[in-house]
C-alpha cells in the first residue's frame, strides 16, 4: 500500500512589497530605528502577500474576535482557489476525495474551515474530514503523514490544505526584537496537495520527528485579547543545528540512504539563519537550499503552507529521476523538527 503526491496548488492573496512596508508603515512606528531597518533588510523577504496589508488598516488594536472575524471572511475562499488548482493539477474532482485534511494556526470558528469548504467543494457527503490547529510552521508534515496513512488504508484520494493568515495577527509596533524580526518575516498563503493511491510524481516514504522540550519558550504562539503573539528567541537556528544532523541521518539510515544521496531539499524557511544553520550542519551545497531561498524572497515564512510551497518549487526546478529521494523538514515551537522522506515516481505532467 503506498501514497503519492499527485499535485500542489497554492492560492495568494495581494502581494506587497517589503521596501514599502518598511518604508510607509513600519519606519515610522519603529522612529526610523536603524536596528529595526537592519532587520527588515536582512530577512532575506523581497516581498509577502497579505489578505489585510497594514499599509491599508492596521489590525494591531483589533480585538481577537474582530481578527476571526476577517478569518472567516478571507479563508474559505482563499482555501477554495488552493484545493481546486490541486485537483485540477491531478486530474480529479471533488467528488473523489475521501478525506480533506486543514491546517491551520491562525485562525478558529466551528463549523471549521474544513465543514466550510467541504460544502463549498460539494465533496461527497461520506469524505472524512479532519481540522489541525495551533501547531505552527511544522504542522503540514505530521499531517501529511495523518493524510498518507488514509490513503494507504482506504485506497482513494485525500487532499491536505495548509492556510495561514499570520497578516491578521499583527502586534503593535515595539522595539522589541523579536516582534520586528515577526514583522519582517510573515505573510498569507494557502497551499493544498493531493494525494492518491496511484503513483505520481512522489511517493511518500516515511516521517521523523524531534522535539527538545528543554527549549519550549524559546518559540511559542499565545492567543491574546489581541490576537495571536509569537515570541521568537534568537537561539533557535543554534537549538536546531544540535538535532538537525541526528534527525536527518536517522530517517535516511532507516532507508538505507545518505545525506550525499538526497536529491532535493525542501527546508522551511524559518528566516535566513536557520537556513544557513541547515545547510552548514547537513554540509550542502548553497544551490541546494535555493527553493527555500526563493520562496523566502517571494512569499516571506507563510508558517504551515511553506514547506509545501518549497516542495513544489523543488519539483518544478530540481532535475529529479525516478528513484531519487527529496527531503522535507520544518520546524515549530516545541523546539518541534519534523522530517519526511519522499520517493520521486514520475516526471512532470
Amino acid at each position: 500500500m503506498t501514497a503519492h503526491i499527485a499535485a500542489i496548488g497554492t492560492a495568494l492573496p495581494p502581494v506587497v512589497e517589503q521596501k514599502t512596508l518598511w518604508e510607509e508603515h513600519f519606519r515610522p512606528l519603529l522612529q526610523e530605528s536603524r536596528a529595526a531597518e537592519r532587520i527588515f533588510a536582512a530577512a532575506g523577504v523581497r516581498r509577502r502577500h497579505a489578505v489585510v496589508s497594514p499599509l491599508d488598516f492596521d489590525l494591531s488594536e483589533c480585538t481577537t474576535g474582530e481578527r476571526m472575524q476577517f478569518y472567516n471572511l478571507f479563508a474559505r475562499p482563499l482555501g477554495h482557489e488552493a484545493v481546486v488548482s490541486a485537483l485540477s493539477s491531478a486530474g480529479l474532482e471533488p467528488a473523489d476525495v475521501g478525506q480533506l485534511t486543514v491546517v491551520s494556526c491562525t485562525g478558529y470558528t466551528a463549523p471549521g474551515l474544513d465543514v466550510q469548504l467541504a460544502a463549498s467543494l460539494e465533496l461527497a457527503e461520506d469524505a472524512q474530514r479532519l481540522q489541525v490547529g495551533h501547531m505552527g510552521c511544522y504542522a503540514a508534515l505530521p499531517a501529511l503523514a495523518t493524510v498518507a496513512d488514509h490513503v494507504r488504508a482506504h485506497r482513494r484520494p485525500a487532499v491536505l490544505l495548509c492556510l495561514e493568515l499570520t497578516s491578521l495577527h499583527a502586534q503593535e509596533s515595539t522595539m522589541d526584537a523579536g516582534q520586528i524580526v515577526s514583522h519582517a518575516l510573515f505573510g498569507d498563503a494557502a497551499t493544498a496537495l493531493v494525494v492518491r493511491p496511484e503513483p505520481g510524481r512522489l511517493e511518500v516514504v516515511a516521517t521523523g520527528a524531534v522535539t527538545d522540550p528543554s527549549t519550549a519558550d524559546h518559540m511559542t504562539w499565545t492567543v491574546t485579547d489581541h490576537g495571536f503573539r509569537m515570541t521568537l528567541s534568537p537561539q533557535v537556528p543554534e537549538v536546531l543545528g544540535k538535532h538537525v544532523r541526528d534527525a536527518v541521518e536517522r530517517l535516511l539510515g532507516e532507508h538505507g540512504l545518505t545525506v550525499p544521496q538526497v536529491r532535493g531539499w525542501a527546508v522551511h524557511p524559518g528566516g535566513p539563519r536557520i537556513l544557513d544553520t541547515v545547510q552548514h550542519e547537513l554540509g550542502l551545497r548553497a544551490e541546494a537550499l535555493e527553493p527555500s531561498r526563493h520562496v523566502l524572497r517571494e512569499h516571506g515564512n507563510c508558517s504551515s503552507a511553506t514547506v509545501l510551497m518549497v516542495l513544489d518549487e523543488v519539483l518544478r526546478d530540481t532535475a529529479l529521476r525516478p528513484g531519487d529521494p527529496v527531503v522535507a523538514m520544518a520546524f515549530g515551537p516545541g523546539l518541534t523538527l519534523y522530517t519526511t522522506l519522499f520517493r520521486v515516481t514520475g516526471s512532470p505532467a
